[in-house]
């Protein structure tokens, strides 16, 4: 195993998700087949979320801006957390949230900003 892979799986999971509560999404993997969360989590954390081409707070808000288009509120609030977690601001994460009615639609928007809100409450950010 590429022991580099697996430091920069560590790292990157501990930069994005420290603090998150709740099931990750590797832990379900994990209750379903080990060796096949190990390998996802290598790629997507180690390999994928890792890579230096664009700064993490970019990465999280183009995540964010995916999710919501697809209305995937659970995997939403995961890397709402990331992104905080990487240094963006409330303010940034809910513009991206706003550009993306235009191609996923207001009910998918409203439902992201429902997201966001409730993650900044948890985290006694929301005024």
């Amino acid at each position: 195993m590429d022991k580099e892979v697996v430091e920069k799986t560590k790292k990157t999971a501990e930069l994005y998700f420290k603090g998150v509560e709740g099931e990750r999404p590797f832990d379900l993997w994990k209750s379903f087949d080990k060796d096949l969360a190990k390998d996802l989590s290598l790629f997507i954390t180690g390999r994928m979320y890792a890579r230096e081409k664009i700064p993490h707070k970019i990465r999280q808000l183009i995540t964010i801006a995916s999710l919501t288009v697809l209305s995937r509120c659970d995997e939403l609030r995961l890397h709402i957390h990331a992104a905080l977690n990487v240094g963006c601001t409330p303010e940034e994460i809910a513009e991206t949230i706003f550009q993306t009615f235009v191609y996923g639609g207001m009910p998918a928007t409203n439902s992201a900003l429902m997201v966001l809100r409730s993650v900044l409450e948890e985290k006694g950010m929301w005024p």
